[in-house]
C-alpha cells in the first residue's frame, strides 16, 4: 500500500509542480505504489510514474467519436529518456492511444509536433535546465499549450487510483506495448523540420519589425551560441551562418546536456568581469574575449531549448541580457514600426518593464501573471479554453519571464490563419536581434532594484497564502516597512495560477513596491521575492525580507 499521506491525501496530491514533472531518475523502481510515493517524498522519477501518466491520459481524456486518439512523444538527450520513453508508451497504448516518437528534439518541436500531427496530447520527456541526472515530462494540449493545474490534478488522482489497483503485463504483450505506431529514427525530424520552423517565424517576424535578419557592427563575428548540448547543436549555427549572422556552437565540448554550459546556470542579472569570464567552467563564459561594451558575443539556451539568455560586453567584463530586456527591446521596436502589443509578464519580471508605458509610441497593454510561461500563454491567448488564435498576420502579443522565458505567437502549421503561442529559445535569440538592430535606445526601460530569497526544506501545506500564517506575514511587511519609508496604496492580492501566492502592492516612498511570497512548484522550499521600479530607494526593504524569511523559516520547519 501507499504510505497514509497518500492514501489519506489522495484527491489532494498533485504530481506535477510548477512546469511538468521533474525529479533525480531511479530505474531501480519498478512498483508503481513505491514510484508514486518516492515522487512525492522525494522527488525521485521513476519508468513506473510514466507508465501511469500514459493510462492516466486515457482515463482523464473525453471519448473522441472521430477515432483513435493520437500522441507525439519526443525527449532531450539524457540518459534514460529512452527507457522513459517506452514505459510512457506502454501507458499510452494501453490506454488505447496512437503513439508517435519524434525522438530527441527541443521542448518547442515538440509543441510544433502536436499541431503538425494534429494530436490530442504532446509529450516532451525532460527536466528542462536541470542537471542530466533528472528527467520529467511537459504534456502539452492539441492548441499546443501546457496542460492545466486542473487538469494535472485530475490526472494524478486517477494515476494514483491506478497505482493501487493490481494489474500485470505479461512480457510479451508488454515488449509489443512498447512500440510506436510510428518512429522517426535520431534527430532526423527535428534537423527537418526545427530550422525551416524557425525561417518561417523569422520572416513573419521581419514584417512585423520592419527589419531585414543581419549581422551588424553590435553583434560579434562570430556570435557565439552555447545550445547546451541539447539538439540545438547540431543546426543552429549553421543555421544562423547561412542567413547572414555568422556563428559558432561551443557547447558540443560538454560532456552531458547542462553539464557547464547552457543557461540554466545564469542568473537574470549575473555579472563577470574578464578575469572571473576567464577562470569560469562554464564552457561559454571562459570562451568570452574582450570587445567594445554593448556588443552582443553570445547566445545560451537551457537544455530543451525553450529558453534564451543573451550575453553582452561590457567595459569591465561581461553581463547577462535576461528575458525583461528581450521583452522590452522587441515592444519598443515594434511600437515603433507602429504596431500596438499586448505584453504579459510574470510576477518576477522587473516592475520597471511595464510600468511608463507612455515611452512607446502606440499603445502597450500589459498583464501580470503567475511564475511559469505557461501562464503567458494562457493571459495571451484569449480564447475560451485557451484554443487558437485567429488572424492573417502574427498576433502582435508578448509574454515574458526575466529567466529567458520569451513567449510569442507561431502559425499553425498545417491551418491557415491559425496560431497558437510557445516559447522557443531560437526564436528569442531572433526576435532579439531583430529588435536591437531597430530599436530606441533612449526609451528603453531603466531596471528597477529585485532581491529574491528562499526558505529551503519547509512544509509547503503551512503555507496557502490566505491563512493565519500569511497573515501574520503580511502584518510584519507592512510594520517593519514603515520603519524605513512612507508606505501607501498597500494592496494584497492573488494571480490566477498561484493559488499560494500572497502578492503585496504598494508605494514606497512614491516608488512601487512588489512582495512575493509563494511556495515552490517543485522542491520543499518557500520563495520571497521583492521589486521596486527605477528610481525608488531600498532602504531597509532586505532587512524587512530578512525577518520574513527568519519567520517562515520559524514556523514553517521542524526542528
Amino acid at each position: 500500500m501507499l504510505n497514509r499521506r497518500c492514501i489519506g491525501d489522495s484527491m489532494a496530491l498533485n504530481l506535477f509542480g510548477t512546469d511538468g514533472i521533474r525529479g533525480k531518475v531511479n530505474l531501480k523502481i519498478k512498483s508503481e505504489k513505491t514510484a508514486i510515493t518516492k515522487l512525492l517524498d522525494e522527488r525521485e522519477f521513476s519508468p513506473p510514474i510514466l507508465r501511469l501518466i500514459g493510462e492516466s491520459l486515457g482515463r482523464t481524456t473525453e471519448d473522441d467519436s472521430n477515432g483513435k486518439q493520437r500522441v507525439v512523444i519526443g525527449w532531450d538527450d539524457r540518459p534514460a529518456n529512452e527507457e522513459l520513453a517506452a514505459h510512457l508508451t506502454v501507458g499510452l497504448n494501453l490506454a488505447e492511444f496512437e503513439v508517435i516518437h519524434i525522438g530527441m528534439c527541443a521542448t518547442p518541436l515538440l509543441h510544433y509536433a502536436t499541431l503538425h500531427f494534429e494530436a490530442t496530447y504532446g509529450c516532451m520527456i525532460t527536466a528542462s535546465h536541470n542537471p542530466v541526472e533528472d528527467s520529467g515530462i511537459k504534456i502539452f494540449t492539441e492548441f499546443g499549450y501546457k496542460t492545466t493545474p486542473e487538469f494535472e490534478s485530475e490526472l494524478s488522482r486517477n494515476a494514483i487510483s491506478l497505482s493501487q489497483e493490481e494489474r500485470e503485463i505479461d512480457r510479451i504483450d508488454w515488449v509489443k506495448l512498447e512500440l510506436p505506431a510510428e518512429r522517426f529514427e535520431a534527430a532526423d525530424w527535428c534537423l527537418e523540420h526545427h530550422p525551416a520552423w524557425l525561417s518561417r517565424r523569422r520572416q513573419e517576424l521581419e514584417k512585423l519589425t520592419n527589419t531585414v535578419f543581419s549581422s551588424g557592427s553590435n553583434i560579434a563575428q562570430p556570435l557565439l551560441i552555447d545550445s547546451s548540448r541539447g539538439t540545438g547543436q547540431f543546426w543552429l549555427a549553421d543555421w544562423l551562418t547561412q542567413n547572414g549572422m555568422p556563428a559558432v556552437e561551443v557547447s558540443q565540448s560538454a560532456s552531458a546536456l547542462n553539464d557547464n554550459c547552457g543557461a540554466g546556470d545564469f542568473s537574470p542579472t549575473e555579472q563577470w568581469t574578464f578575469a572571473e569570464a576567464k577562470a569560469s567552467n562554464h564552457i561559454l563564459i571562459r570562451q568570452l574575449t574582450q570587445t567594445t561594451p554593448g556588443v552582443i558575443v553570445a547566445a545560451a539556451l537551457d537544455g530543451d531549448g525553450d529558453r534564451c539568455l543573451l550575453i553582452e560586453a561590457t567595459a569591465t567584463g561581461f553581463s547577462v541580457i535576461d528575458g525583461d530586456k528581450i521583452a522590452d527591446t522587441f515592444v519598443n521596436c515594434v511600437t515603433n514600426a507602429g504596431h500596438e502589443w499586448h505584453l504579459a509578464a510574470s510576477i518576477e519580471s522587473d516592475l520597471s518593464l511595464t510600468s511608463n508605458l507612455g515611452r512607446f509610441p502606440k499603445p502597450v497593454s500589459v498583464s501580470e501573471t503567475a511564475v511559469g510561461d505557461r501562464w503567458l500563454s494562457v493571459k495571451l491567448s484569449e480564447q475560451e479554453n485557451h484554443q487558437f488564435k485567429s488572424g492573417k498576420s502574427q498576433p502582435e502579443v508578448i509574454g515574458v519571464e526575466d529567466s529567458g522565458h520569451v513567449v510569442l505567437a507561431s502559425p499553425h502549421p498545417k491551418l491557415s490563419e491559425k496560431w497558437s503561442l510557445v516559447g522557443d529559445g531560437a526564436m528569442t535569440l531572433i526576435a532579439y536581434l531583430l529588435a536591437f538592430s531597430n530599436h530606441e535606445s533612449s526609451t528603453a526601460m531603466r531596471r528597477g532594484w529585485k532581491l529574491r530569497q528562499s526558505v529551503k526544506h519547509v512544509e509547503r501545506s503551512k503555507w496557502d497564502g490566505n491563512n493565519q500564517l500569511s497573515d501574520m506575514v503580511e502584518d510584519t511587511l507592512r510594520t517593519n516597512l514603515l520603519h524605513h519609508a512612507e508606505v501607501t496604496k498597500w494592496k494584497r492580492q492573488t494571480v490566477a495560477g498561484e493559488k499560494n501566492l500572497m502578492l503585496i502592492s504598494c508605494l514606497f516612498n512614491g516608488a512601487k513596491l512588489s512582495i512575493g511570497i509563494r511556495n515552490s512548484g517543485t522542491q520543499a522550499k518557500i520563495s520571497v521575492s521583492a521589486r521596486l521600479e527605477h528610481g525608488g530607494r531600498n532602504d531597509g526593504i532586505e532587512q524587512v525580507m530578512d525577518l520574513v524569511c527568519n519567520m517562515l523559516a520559524k514556523h514553517m520547519t521542524n526542528h
